[in-house]
């Protein structure tokens, strides 16, 4: 479990695939020392397992279904990538309950900026904008955003200075492609209303005599 607060930008230094995965290596300099074989670490909001620790860098092995449904398909050697440790139990909830489990990838159709701030628009995959909401989080690339417009496939969430500067966001344009995870709770909610549905379409005048209740 992950908050979706941004410790490190580190940068991909190699990416290899074949028909069974693959597995990257990220640089990440004195921060990699910090982490362990076996642990998990957020790599642009995808949990991943270090399976190696060594001269300031990190690997971790990519599933076919990870690379599928995620950037990791598609990134180059030299991209910098948002990376966070696991939440630790005691530790403050800065900001809301990331699991690591990208549901899709989104494009950036604006990234702007207004001030001292910039306005990132992100266009989301259909199938992901039903449990999107306004004024409700989403993780952009493994970055908590509260979301501050929609506009059908459309997402819009405001970035202040701090979170421009310390993220991958700064390295971005439009066209490039985001690791999106929505609220697990609207997850969650829509399976328990589908079974509550499933449950009382079953419930008829019959099956009620049934059970000797008619």
């Amino acid at each position: 479990m992950f908050t979706g607060i941004v410790e490190h930008v580190g940068r991909l230094e190699s990416l290899t695939t074949d028909g069974s995965g693959g597995r990257l290596r990220i640089h990440a300099g004195p921060w990699a020392e910090s982490l362990s074989v076996a642990g998990s670490i957020a790599v642009n909001g995808c949990c991943l397992t270090a399976v190696e620790v060594s001269r300031g860098a990190f690997a971790a092995d990519l599933s076919p279904e990870t690379l599928a449904r995620t950037t990791f398909g598609q990134i180059k050697a030299g991209t910098r990538v948002n990376l966070e440790r696991p939440l630790a139990a005691g530790k403050e909830l800065g900001g809301h309950f990331v699991q690591g489990h990208v549901d899709g990838v989104g494009k950036i159709s604006r990234l702007e900026r207004q001030g001292e701030n910039w306005w990132l628009e992100i266009r989301v995959p259909p199938e992901l904008e039903r449990y999107i909401a306004m004024k409700g989080s989403i993780a952009i690339d493994g970055i908590s955003l509260t979301v501050a417009a929609l506009n059908g496939a459309l997402t819009s969430a405001a970035i202040i200075p701090f979170t421009y500067a310390n993220t991958n966001l700064q390295s971005l344009s439009v066209g490039d492609s985001v690791n999106i995870e929505t609220d697990v709770l609207a997850k969650y909610l829509e399976t328990l209303l589908q079974k509550r549905e499933k449950s009382s379409s079953n419930l008829t005048i019959a099956r009620l005599a049934e059970e000797g209740f008619a």
